[in-house]
């Protein structure tokens, strides 16, 4: 409630005669929440409520300007008090990329997140968004033993079980870091792009880093809120892959090799998202990320069962679902 008023008090400031009322209008992974503002002479706005001892609005402020040059559509900051964690948006609605996802409008709806995230990585430079070096990477690893295995699982890893994980951690961080390197929004999803009358809106980006080439094509087509059949994830991807090859982006020039990337890049993300759920779950009492939990392992052990060096992920995953005897695979 202490927010709320100061978040109010914020308002009356900024708009004294129009009587500014807010609504709820949900909440992310994160401590930030948001708002819908109304206005005695009907506009509306969103605020962004991130309280300063655990968010930081400044990387919003920031990256909503470089996707902006970048020729995206984010929401636009019509006011800031950077100290108390408050900003105000522009409104793109409710409508979700995710809830318009059907056979008919899904080719269209690809092709536009497809070329707004092109438009994102031709503007990418070095050195203007923190690094999504090999320590980040292993770092959100990290949270699928800690997570998912040891508190949701409640397993208890073996050493030679934890040795082998590491191997293919190793593997993947190898390849990850190993890819050209672009800007990255990082959470580029369903959930995460709004259908409005002027286009595409992109939400939720203010995680953006400079890292894989493949991260948010990944993110976008094997999203943990909506399944595609692999044929129709391969037709996107190699869409996006002649797109990028023409507006001359670093990727690989065999799509083969390309689509091995994605697939190792987007079983980093789907570890790291298992843990992330998880967490999400015991530690923050959201618990409505175990349902999403399903698809985002079916991801995993699809990708492991392609890959020889991935394998043991999917014969760890069988023993630890008590699919397969502990002792049955001589690690």
């Amino acid at each position: 409630m202490q927010r709320q008023e100061l978040i109010l008090s914020w308002l009356v400031g900024l708009f004294p005669d129009l009587a500014p009322r807010i609504v709820p209008v949900g909440a992310d992974a994160s401590f930030r929440r948001y708002f819908r503002l109304h206005l005695a002479d009907d506009r509306h706005y969103i605020v962004m409520d991130a309280p300063p001892q655990h968010e930081d609005c400044h990387p919003f402020v920031h990256v909503a300007g470089l996707f902006a040059q970048a020729g995206v559509r984010v929401p636009q900051i019509v006011a800031q008090s950077l100290d108390q964690g408050l900003l105000l948006l522009t409104d793109f609605g409710d409508v979700t990329f995710l809830s318009q996802l059907d056979d008919a409008q899904a080719p269209a709806l690809y092709g536009q997140a497809i070329d707004a995230l092109l438009r994102i990585q031709l503007a990418s430079q070095p050195d203007v968004l923190p690094d999504y070096d090999r320590a980040l990477l292993a770092r959100e690893l990290d949270l699928f033993p800690e997570w998912y295995v040891t508190r949701h699982l409640g397993i208890s890893m073996r050493q030679h079980e934890r040795d082998r994980l590491g191997l293919v951690f190793a593997r993947l961080l190898d390849n990850n870091t190993a890819q050209a390197k672009v800007w990255v929004h990082r959470d580029y999803h369903s959930r995460n792009l709004m259908v409005t009358e002027q286009g595409l809106g992109i939400l939720d980006f203010q995680d953006a880093v400079y890292g894989p080439l493949t991260y948010d094509l990944v993110s976008l087509l094997r999203d943990a809120y909506v399944r595609w059949e692999e044929e129709q994830v391969l037709d996107w991807a190699i869409r996006y892959w002649e797109k990028a090859r023409r507006a001359g982006l670093p990727v690989d020039g065999d799509f083969a090799a390309f689509y091995r990337d994605f697939e190792w890049m987007g079983l980093q993300r789907h570890l790291k998202v298992l843990g992330i759920f998880a967490r999400l779950h015991y530690r923050d009492g959201k618990s409505g990320y175990l349902n999403d939990m399903p698809l985002v392992l079916d991801y995993v052990r699809s990708t492991a069962g392609r890959y020889a060096e991935l394998a043991p992920i999917r014969q760890l995953l069988d023993v630890w679902h008590g699919q397969a005897p502990r002792e049955q695979y001589s690690f």
